[in-house]
């Protein structure tokens, strides 16, 4: 009996003892398998060097991990979990792009809706190196529009909640976080180090609470009050960028709005409909000399809400300003759907990462046209042809193209114009514009029309093009390349 029991027992052993050995053996073949499957993935995911799927030159060989992994900003790509992370990335833009990313160094300031959204999608692009800037801590209150903040976060300061968070997203990412107001005696320790590029996310200053005061009279008397003593953080962080030569993108009112398809970028001359950038514009030129030269993103919706009143606990209304902590340092309530402040960080987060890659992006133009307009353009088109032609009948373009030809082609400006250093003029003069054929001998298309101004038809007209790329080359050779972009894109 005893004999027998220890045959069983020798059997059960020798079981237990194999089920073992296949589990660990099942183990480290998987995970070889895994590591291989991310090696070939990765390998055939970088050899179609950018967002055109082209493979390498004959002779260049493919790209992978290993290839990339020396000089980039704190990364080592030798590590596969990091390759891969960046893989979509890579596809998009390319190596040798990706590589300016990685190497780049930027200062996000303000780290709230705005600056804590632009600032994951920097980090989860791969930037190499950021700095996180912000005073406040984050609230309750906070959390319906915070990129990444939880329950557990309120009370910790935003810089320090976000490279908390930071570290388990993406460690290789170089991140330092600073608790601190910017203001100008705080400029030489904060943009210094030669950024690559600097995000004005401020959300705390008085210019951004007066930017929900409604009333004119309220800005004006704003406006007319002498602020040199003090100036605004906002205004300084952007003269100082200005005068470093630095890069910097503005964020504008994002609060008490509403609309995620009229959130634009551009020139900050440009921005309409939003009182924040009239105050800003106005400060900027008065106290810096700086007219302009600086992008911002900003919304064509007027706020939806006022700026709450603020109430003591007597229910009277008293100064903000007697409370304030800090000077400058916000403590009335705006009004915000999380949507619009988390939209305004992605937007600046891309054009951010585009500019760095060296990736050309044309944005929208802003164009304050409705579809009346574009059918005044139209209709001043036709009775030109008729004019000029005695019929109409080769206009080959209706409404909706001149809407296309108009914004996305000539950006709502002559195409004797067309320089990126332009005010916000020049797209509401849009009335005294008119669309004429370039070359005469073509019917009126999509890849033949161009924008002028009225005093500049008739020069048009009694020229030919031949004399257009012998007098001015610069000219012509613009305007044949716009047109063929139309007829591309088109198919023509």
């Amino acid at each position: 009996m005893a004999g027998r029991s220890k045959q069983w027992l020798l059997i059960g052993a020798g079981a237990i003892f194999g089920s073992l050995s296949t589990v660990a053996l099942l183990k480290i073949l998987s995970r070889k398998v895994w590591k291989q499957q991310i090696g070939r993935h990765s390998t055939d995911f970088l050899m179609h060097n950018g967002m055109n799927g082209k493979e390498n030159p004959p002779g260049e060989g493919r790209t992978g991990c290993r290839d990339i992994g020396n000089g980039l900003l704190g990364f080592d790509l030798e590590d596969e979990v990091v390759c891969e992370q960046l893989t979509r990335n890579i596809q998009f833009f390319g190596t040798e792009f990706q590589k300016k990313v990685s190497q780049s160094y930027v200062v996000v300031i303000g780290l709230g809706g705005v600056g804590s959204h632009a600032a994951a999608m920097l980090l989860r692009s791969g930037v190499g190196r950021l700095l996180l800037v912000d005073f406040d801590q984050v609230s309750l209150s906070s959390l319906n529009r915070h990129a990444v903040a939880n329950r557990d976060d309120v009370g910790t300061p935003k810089a320090i909640c976000l490279q908390k968070h930071f570290a388990a997203i993406f460690p290789e990412c170089i991140v330092e976080a600073r608790v601190q107001l910017y203001d100008p005696s705080s400029e030489e320790e904060i943009l210094s180090g030669h950024p690559d590029f600097v995000l004005d996310c401020i959300d705390n200053i008085d210019t951004k609470m007066m930017s929900y005061v409604t009333k004119v009279a309220h800005r004006k008397i704003w406006l007319k009050n002498d602020r040199r003593k003090e100036d605004d953080p906002l205004v300084a962080l952007l003269a100082a960028c200005v005068r470093r030569g630095l890069k910097v993108l503005s964020a504008m009112g994002a609060g008490a709005r509403a609309d995620p398809t009229r959130i634009r970028v551009a020139d900050l001359r440009e921005s309409t409909n939003d009182p924040l950038s009239r105050v800003v514009r106005y400060r900027l030129r008065k106290d810096h000399g700086i007219e302009g030269g600086i992008p911002v993103v900003f919304s064509l919706e007027k706020p939806k809400v006022k700026l709450l009143p603020f109430k003591s606990v007597t229910g009277e209304e008293e100064n903000p300003s007697d409370y304030q902590i800090v000077p400058g340092f916000r403590v009335r309530i705006i009004p915000v759907l999380g949507t619009i402040p988390a939209i305004f960080g992605q937007v600046m987060a891309s054009y951010v990462v585009t500019q760095l890659s060296g990736l050309h992006v044309q944005t929208e133009p802003v164009v304050n046209l409705d579809i009346d307009h574009y059918q005044i353009l139209h209709n001043r088109l036709l009775e030109h042809e008729e004019i000029i032609y005695g019929s109409a009948t080769q206009v080959m373009v209706d409404v909706e193209e001149v809407m296309y030809i108009v914004k996305e082609l000539w950006h709502g400006r002559s195409a004797r114009d067309q320089s990126k250093d332009v005010g916000r003029k020049m797209w509401r003069s849009v009335n005294e514009l008119m669309l004429v054929r370039w070359d005469k001998s073509k019917p009126a298309t999509i890849s033949n029309l161009i924008l002028l101004k009225l005093n500049e038809v008739d020069a048009h007209e009694s020229t030919t093009i031949d004399h257009i790329k012998g007098e001015e080359p610069e000219f012509y050779s613009m305007v044949t390349s716009v047109l063929n972009q139309a007829a591309t894109y088109f198919g023509l």
